[in-house]
């Protein structure tokens, strides 16, 4: 597979040093990207470069993901209108170890191929560096001229930029000369924004190893709408299902625009050009059905999730928006069903109440709030509009404890849309 035309199609090239297609033809090339270690774990803008490795590997490629423990700990000024708080190594640390086990679903660190992909953590070298060692090794090999025509620092210079920060493509063109010297290494990619620092590197591994190194960079990912992606009105969609709920993980993906889709689909899918023109040819046809949301959040859910964690955040969907029983119900777990119903009405009644048992009309209206009056209760009763945890309720129905879901759950749905959520309290 050529990778240049794969990344191509797919949309996902920016900028590229002229010779890199030339490289990974001639050869098996290593090449790397960074990852910033200022969570524990990842987000799904982090997916770009992810693809980026995980594409390369598929061409027969050996990708190296590097882990910033000492660059996380000065900060890349790129794209920032100001300095970002320090961490502790010890939040490092753990950042670093939780961020790798999501690394793991993507690559194939293990097959004991030549290509087999690593994780390197650039405070292995940086923390045997003195000061007087970075200036002398790295320091005097690229300029102040040089650092101050880069993008990043321009921008910043309005606003003031440390010289911590401004230090930061000189780490980081480091890390490229020390992959370079002991890993081969001879492409880097990343973000648009990258492109200065990356850059920075190839200059550092001609100047002081009189070596010819490479560099690809893939577009800054946007919406049609123009908001940010990988933000939901929650913030950050987390790769990190505590963090983001898989239901919730499906839901961002699966209502995503048309236009969205399309792109995304191009640049998170692993399907091949011939299947997605199909995809984008059906959807076309009958864009009422999705097709291309559904296949995305499909494909995405269960690559970072789980086969079970997707079926999971299928069926809590169809409870919501679709047909389904009280046994699909009883089926989710307490964080899917609180994922399901964030944003509805919810009530507290205390476990007391319901040992006695409470009249399904007094319950729907003094509790749930469902009902202005006992009298419209009634009438949506009588006409089959009222359910309690997915089945149909008469007059003589008295909630009680065996009702509950979860143990401290119970669910009021009248007519088709409205739902109402009520926790037991002691």
């Amino acid at each position: 597979m050529d990778l240049v035309k794969e990344l191509e199609w797919r949309g996902m090239i920016h900028n590229i040093m002229p010779g890199t297609q030339e490289q990974l033809n001639k050869e098996m090339t290593t090449g790397y990207v960074g990852f910033d270690p200022t969570a524990d774990s990842l987000h799904i803008g982090n997916l770009v470069p992810i693809m980026l490795l995980t594409h390369l590997q598929r061409a027969g490629h050996k990708p190296i993901a590097l882990v910033g423990g000492a660059t996380g700990m000065v900060g890349d000024p790129s794209g920032k209108s100001e300095e970002r708080k320090f961490l502790s190594e010890e939040q490092i640390q753990h950042n670093l170890a939780c961020q790798k086990k999501q690394l793991e679903r993507f690559l194939d660190f293990n097959s004991g191929k030549e290509n087999q992909a690593e994780i390197v953590n650039n405070h292995d070298w940086f923390s045997q560096f003195s000061f007087l060692d970075f200036l002398r090794d790295a320091g005097k090999h690229i300029t102040i001229n040089y650092m101050l025509a880069k993008d990043s620092v321009k921008k910043r210079m309005e606003t003031g930029l440390s010289f911590t920060e401004f230090s930061y493509q000189l780490i980081q063109g480091y890390d490229y000369y020390h992959l370079f010297q002991h890993k081969n290494c001879k492409l880097q990619m990343g973000g648009s924004d990258q492109w200065g620092n990356i850059v920075t590197g190839t200059e550092f591994i001609r100047r002081k190893a009189k070596g010819e190194a490479f560099a690809l960079t893939c577009p800054l990912i946007t919406k049609a709408d123009g908001s940010k992606f990988g933000k939901s009105e929650g913030g950050n969609v987390w790769l990190d299902a505590q963090r983001t709920s898989p239901y919730k993980f499906y839901q961002y993906w699966l209502n995503t625009s048309d236009e969205d889709a399309a792109k995304f689909m191009r640049i998170f899918s692993l399907k091949g050009q011939d299947e997605i023109v199909s995809l984008e040819k059906t959807h076309a046809e009958a864009p009422h059905q999705r097709t291309l949301q559904k296949a995305l959040a499909e494909e995405i859910t269960e690559r970072i999730h789980s086969k079970e964690a997707l079926e999971n955040a299928i069926s809590a969907s169809s409870i919501l928006f679709g047909k389904s029983t009280a046994e699909d119900l009883k089926k989710l777990t307490e964080e899917d069903l609180l994922s399901v119903f964030e944003g509805v009405p919810q009530a507290t009644v205390s476990k007391e109440n319901l040992e006695k048992g409470i009249e399904i009309i007094a319950f729907s209206t003094e509790i749930a709030s469902a009902f202005a009056s006992n009298g419209e209760a009634r009438r949506m009763i009588q006409n089959n509009g009222l359910a309690l945890n997915k089945e149909k309720v008469s007059l003589a129905k008295t909630v009680n404890l065996d009702d509950l879901l979860l143990d401290r759950y119970l669910l009021l749905q009248k007519g088709k849309k409205n739902y109402y959520l009520v926790r037991i309290e002691d």
